[in-house]
């Protein structure tokens, strides 16, 4: 295995109410296993919380902590975003950097914003990503649902080859 980073990406406000992510709960299930699984094979694990100065995940509010049910240990690292770019005016980059990272494993929420956008943004700066296929997830949208968005991003980023690395979409047992 590459020398690898785990990304994930998910709230509580993303995971309750009217707009709750579709199996939040079993997506969270997932992450934990895998995250663990990953923390023994000394993987580093940063967790992303995206945030706004006012109104919904505004910094500090109930909505912007971690997603209850997150198992974050001591050792695990923290980012603050402000977009769905992790990368942006963020310290990902340089956390990558610094631990020799060659691979970067993405999962959480929002599939179509948050998960998309850090892959992209992964693949063009250079790092081939792991899409953990099962534990990224969504609320949909008027035109597709949940699972349909899941499906989508999981065939179109696999799909895309223009920045040299590519994206794998494994299962998160797999991983």
């Amino acid at each position: 295995m590459k020398t690898a980073l785990l990304v994930i990406d998910m709230q509580q406000g993303l995971c309750e109410g009217e707009g709750r992510a579709w199996a939040s709960d079993e997506v969270i299930a997932r992450i934990n296993d895998m995250a663990n699984r990953l923390r023994e094979a000394g993987v580093p694990i940063v967790f992303i919380q995206h945030e706004s100065t006012t109104g919904y995940l505004e910094h500090g509010t109930r909505e912007w902590q971690l997603a209850e049910g997150l198992q974050v240990q001591p050792g695990d690292l923290r980012v603050r975003k402000k977009t769905p770019d992790s990368f942006l005016n963020t310290d990902l980059e340089a956390l990558l950097k610094a631990r020799g990272v060659e691979e970067v494993i993405v999962c959480g929420m929002h599939t179509e914003f948050c998960i998309d956008t850090t892959t992209r943004r992964a693949l063009a700066l250079g790092y081939p990503v792991v899409l953990v296929a099962d534990a990224h997830t969504s609320a949909g949208n008027a035109v597709l649902n949940a699972p349909q968005v899941i499906a989508h991003h999981n065939a179109t980023l696999t799909n895309i080859s223009s920045f040299g690395p590519r994206v794998r979409a494994l299962a998160s047992a797999d991983i």
